[in-house]
Order: structure tokens, then sequence, then C-alpha cells
């Protein structure tokens, strides 16, 4: 048991940026698709108005866990984490451009139903998002 114990320990360690990637970007996810039905559904926004709420409260999060325990960002002071933050932010302004027009072609266009569209587009933000994250916003510095 100890020495699967191991294995499994030096396997995480080995991947542990992507696992905790993986790992914070779902629960970004089921917050950002639970504030989106709840926007939707339960307050009655309109598709449009939901997604870019849910994208709003969640970015903070994204954020949080990102910057703590994914990229493990060693910005400190608060000129770095202040451009940190701007350079976050502004990456995921670009992404949620690119999660409403494939929400609208989607919706709007194909005609298929919004919380089929908020899954994919999803999908394609977080692949996005990892990959803006990884090579600009929290990568190590010389």
């Amino acid at each position: 048991m100890k020495a699967l114990w191991n294995y499994c320990w030096n396997l995480y360690k080995k991947y542990e940026e992507g696992v905790n990637y993986l790992i914070f970007g779902f629960l970004a996810f089921v917050l950002n698709y639970f504030l989106f039905y709840v926007c939707e559904s339960l307050l009655s926004m309109p598709y449009m108005w939901a997604t870019a709420t849910s994208w709003l409260l969640t970015v903070f999060f994204a954020y949080w866990t990102n910057h703590s325990f994914v990229f493990k960002s060693k910005n400190a002071d608060a000129s770095s984490l202040i451009k940190e933050f701007l350079s976050f932010i502004g990456s995921r302004v670009a992404t949620e451009v690119l999660e409403l027009v494939i929400m609208y072609l989607m919706v709007d266009v194909a005609d298929i139903n919004s919380y089929i569209a908020k899954l994919v587009a999803q999908v394609v933000v977080i692949v996005t998002n990892y990959i803006l994250s990884k090579l600009w916003i929290f990568k190590e510095k010389k």
C-alpha cells in the first residue's frame, strides 16, 4: 500500500501544475455553470447577461486559485500583484469575448440549447485560459 501511495504521490508531484489546474479549473467550471443556471433560470436573465454575470463572479475565484495553488506565483509585492492581476483580467476578458461569440453562434445562429452551448464554450475557454496563464500571466520570470 505504501508503494502505491508513493507512486501516486510522485506522479502527482511530476504533473502537479496540470493536475491542480484540472481540479481548480473544474471547480471554476462548476461555479460558473451553476451561476449561469441561477442567473438564466432563477433570475430570468437573458443568456448573454447570464454568461457575462457568471464570468464576472467566477473570475475572482479563478485568479485566487491560479495564483495560489496552480501556478504558485511568487509575486508578493503590490506592484507585481497588480500587474499579474491586470494581465489575468485582460486575458479573461479576451476569453469571455470568445465565449460570448461561441454562445451567440451556437444559440442564436445554430439554435442550440443554451446549456449545451455553455458547456461547449466552457471547454474551449478553459483550454485557452490555461495556455494564456501558462505562457503569459504566470510564467516563470528569468
